[in-house]
């Protein structure tokens, strides 16, 4: 009976460290995931300030107001 409880102890001492891990391992992939959209965001308004991402008449255009 003792060696049961021991045994079931253990068992949730292991259930436990394995829900502490994957929950790390969760806030760490939302963490990269935050991370990524905002330099995307970041890299979209970049692309969109030099004028990247436009037709080549757009871009012409965005050229000329840069020489203004």
């Amino acid at each position: 009976m003792e060696e049961e409880k021991m045994n079931l102890r253990l068992d949730m001492n292991v259930q436990k460290l394995e829900a502490e891990k994957l929950r790390k391992g969760k806030n760490k992939a939302e963490k990269d995931l935050d991370s990524l959209k905002t330099d995307y965001k970041k890299l979209r308004l970049l692309m969109r300030t030099v004028g990247l991402g436009k037709t080549s008449e757009q871009f012409q255009e965005v050229q000329k107001q840069i020489r203004l």
